[in-house]
C-alpha cells in the first residue's frame, strides 16, 4: 500500500521545521549560558555585574520557552493531564484531545492578536529598553511571530492527524 504524498509532504515539512526549532532553541541555550557566565565571573573577579545581560536573559528566555513549546507541540510532547482522560472511552477521549486543541489555538491566536498590539505600541511610541535603551519592540515583535509558529505547527499537527486517519 503506497501512502498519500500529502502525508508525505506534510511529515518532511514538519521535520525541517523540527530541525530548524532545535537549531534556534540551542543557540538561544548557548547565549544564554555565555551571558550568565560571563556575569559570574565578572561579578566574581570585580565586585560589578553586567546589568545588561539580565535584559538579554529574559528575552532569551521567552524566546526559548516559545520555541520549545513549538517543539512540544510538533512531537505531541506538551504537558498534559491525563489522568482522567485515559478512563473516558475512545470517542469521547478524541472529543477531549479536540477540546485541547482548540484550546491551544485560542490561546495562541490570543497571544498573536494582543501581541501584535503589544509590539506595534513600543514602535509607534518608541518604547526603549529599561538598562540599554534599545527599542523596546526589538525584544517584543518575537511574542506574535513564535506564537504564529505555534499556530502554524497546530494547524499542520491536526492536518497530519487527519491524514493518518484517513490513509487508505
Amino acid at each position: 500500500m503506497q501512502e498519500k504524498p500529502w502525508l508525505i509532504k506534510t511529515e518532511q515539512l514538519s521535520q525541517r521545521i523540527l530541525k530548524i526549532e532545535h537549531i534556534l532553541a540551542a543557540s538561544a541555550m548557548a547565549l544564554l549560558c555565555i551571558l550568565t557566565f560571563a556575569n559570574v565571573l565578572v561579578r566574581y573577579f570585580s565586585n560589578i555585574s553586567f546589568a545588561f545581560t539580565e535584559e538579554f536573559s529574559i528575552f532569551l528566555l521567552v524566546f526559548l520557552t516559545l520555541v520549545g513549546a513549538s517543539s512540544a507541540f510538533a512531537k505531541n510532547k506538551q504537558i498534559e493531564i491525563t489522568l482522567l482522560v485515559e478512563q473516558l472511552p475512545s470517542f469521547a477521549q478524541r472529543i477531549m484531545r479536540g477540546m485541547v486543541w482548540a484550546a491551544n489555538l485560542l490561546m495562541f491566536g490570543l497571544l498573536l492578536w494582543f501581541g501584535t498590539w503589544f509590539a506595534f505600541d513600543d514602535f509607534r511610541f518608541e518604547v526603549t529598553s529599561s538598562s540599554l535603551g534599545y527599542p523596546q519592540w526589538w525584544y517584543s515583535i518575537w511574542l506574535p511571530l513564535l506564537s504564529l509558529a505555534i499556530l502554524l505547527r497546530l494547524l499542520l499537527a491536526a492536518v497530519q492527524a487527519y491524514l493518518q486517519r484517513h490513509r487508505t
